[in-house]
């Protein structure tokens, strides 16, 4: 093996490893009104080394783009991302010696553009009015030149929930000593519901899907599926329960998990936790655990968000 290769191999081995084993919190004060047998759980995505759930995905998908071969010298990673897809990529990529390309819509906000920045990643900028489609669109084009780009496609990578098979349902079948009833995450490329759902349903474990209630809604990173470019990888059949979450009663969640649960948690966290509340308000007996992808912490210039009244 040349000594060039087994650098390679030595940077690219663990990858997986780096991520995961997030903790899972119990939220109180928002639960308080609730049956004294009905918990809800938040598993913490931030705690992830790039800050958000979509290092699960980015680790497996970049581990078995190595093992195919398709990951060679002078290729450069490409896909499109609302952003924390992007950022789990550079810094995983970065490890690797990798450059990146990510096509992001121009409205992403000035956090997560400075992160992609910070990591040397080279961002083309689509119409804001196309959303992550837009990204799409134009990854779709890019990746036309294959030997410049490798495509990850995190839409379509069977990697993507395979990561949450592997990985996330396991941890929480595990951190609820296997009390789970119920599990609950958002709809993006789909990926953390449909691989954490297909490893948590043969244990009993009901499904809840949550995307926006709308087309026109201000839930940053969910698709409203039906009005959308739908991922390769959703299942449609696999949820219990489809719900739609209303874009104001969300954002007041987000803003309400810091200051009452010490949890300064991302946009699409308010309408997960929209989405488990209006589930335990059904309960007698129950233990929920609801995905938080994001911190906080990289929206803090969303007036929409945090100047509401």
């Amino acid at each position: 093996m040349l000594q060039e290769e087994q650098d390679h191999d030595e940077r690219a081995a663990g990858l997986r490893e780096r991520v995961g084993d997030t903790p899972l919190v119990r939220l109180r004060r928002l639960t308080a009104h609730l049956p004294e047998g009905v918990e809800i759980w938040a598993k913490c995505e931030w705690f992830n080394p790039g800050g958000s759930v979509k290092d699960r995905a980015a680790a497996w998908i970049l581990e078995a783009a190595m093992a195919s071969g398709e990951l060679r010298p002078g290729r450069r990673l490409l896909d499109a991302s609302s952003g924390n897809t992007g950022i789990a990529y550079a810094w995983l990529a970065a490890r690797l010696g990798v450059e990146v390309t990510l096509c992001l819509p121009s409205n992403a906000n000035a956090e997560r553009k400075r992160m992609l920045a910070a990591y040397g990643v080279e961002l083309v900028l689509t119409d804001p009015l196309e959303g992550s489609d837009g990204a799409i669109l134009r990854a779709r084009e890019l990746a036309r030149d294959t030997d410049r780009y490798l495509y990850l496609d995190q839409y379509s990578n069977e990697a993507n929930w395979r990561a949450h098979y592997e990985s996330t349902g396991p941890e929480i079948l595990a951190q609820t000593q296997g009390r789970v009833t119920h599990f609950v995450a958002t709809l993006g490329t789909s990926g953390t519901f449909t691989g954490t759902g297909r490893f948590l349903k043969p244990h009993g474990v009901r499904l809840v899907s949550v995307q926006p209630d709308s087309p026109f809604h201000g839930l940053e990173g969910l698709k409203h599926m039906e009005s959308a470019i739908v991922p390769a990888i959703y299942d449609p059949d696999l949820a219990d329960l489809e719900l739609g979450a209303p874009t104001e009663e969300s954002l007041e969640l987000v803003r309400r998990l810091p200051r009452e649960e010490g949890l300064l948690a991302g946009i699409s966290s308010g309408a997960a936790v929209w989405a488990a509340l209006r589930v335990a308000s059904t309960l007698e007996q129950g233990v929920i655990v609801v995905m938080l992808p994001d911190g906080g912490a990289r929206y803090l210039s969303e007036p929409h968000v945090w100047e509401a009244p």
